[in-house]
């Protein structure tokens, strides 16, 4: 399972990188995970026609597209799109940040799952 990565470097440029998720137990047809720490959930849903400019994460929180993407754009010029079913880290909190868009004018539920 891959999970996209936001991050920033120590002079600020934001950057992606994938992050393999590491299974650590097996068990009744299922794989799992361990239990990591967070310190809140947020349901979101955004209009299908934001596009908004460089802006930070408030706060390192794993974003889980629901039913819509969003193109994310790195400072350092990389742009993903993070489709629905998918997952980004975001830990850009301070930097130069990234840009966000709305992808085909549809409006996007996600879940925030604040880890900070």
């Amino acid at each position: 399972m891959r999970i996209h990565n936001l991050y920033e470097d120590e002079d600020g440029e934001s950057h992606f990188r994938d992050i393999e998720v590491e299974f650590t137990q097996e068990r009744n047809f299922s794989k799992y995970s361990a239990t990591l720490p967070v310190t809140g959930i947020i349901f979101r849903e955004t209009s299908g026609d934001y596009d908004l400019d460089w802006h930070n994460a408030p706060r390192r929180q794993y974003i889980i597209n629901l039913d819509a993407g969003a193109k994310l754009t790195a400072s350092d010029g990389e742009s993903r799109v993070i489709g629905a079913g998918e997952i980004i880290l975001v830990e850009d909190i301070g930097g130069k940040g990234h840009l966000s868009q709305s992808v085909g004018g549809q409006l996007r539920h996600s879940i925030f799952v604040a880890i900070d």
